[in-house]
């Protein structure tokens, strides 16, 4: 089944979504984003034209997060990585002197900025 195309938040607009909008009222801050996988009660869908046009009342500040890391298509070096990933995992892991496994550990995420209780997490990889 597929899912229906959200659509602008904006009243009259009928453009599909392609960020969200979330208020941290605490802060004084609008966060605008990629759009979020689920429609949340309090926050606002918007098209790419409104997203764009947005501005925040007087004494406010808009944090903008674009999602620019990913390339829109798969390059040949991420399905190369992607395969490298999988052939990992399916190889049987060394075991301790426990007999527990001591695979590879995976790394927490890195804190890069942070405003209000809201934090922008990167991956000690990239």
């Amino acid at each position: 089944m597929v899912s229906p195309v959200r659509r602008c938040s904006r009243t009259a607009c009928g453009r599909p979504a392609v960020a969200t909008l979330t208020y941290v009222y605490a802060d004084s801050t609008a966060v605008l984003g990629p759009l979020a996988t689920y429609a949340e009660p309090h926050c606002y869908d918007l098209c790419a034209e409104h997203s764009e046009r947005l501005t925040a009342p007087r004494g406010w500040e808009v944090v903008r997060l674009s999602d620019g890391s990913a390339p829109a298509h798969p390059s040949g070096d991420d399905l190369e990585a992607l395969a490298n990933a999988v052939r990992e995992a399916a190889r049987p892991q060394d075991r301790g002197p426990d007999g527990g496994g001591r695979g590879p550990r995976s790394a927490d995420p890195v804190e890069v900025a942070r405003r209000g209780h809201l934090r922008v997490l990167r991956s000690p990889d990239s």
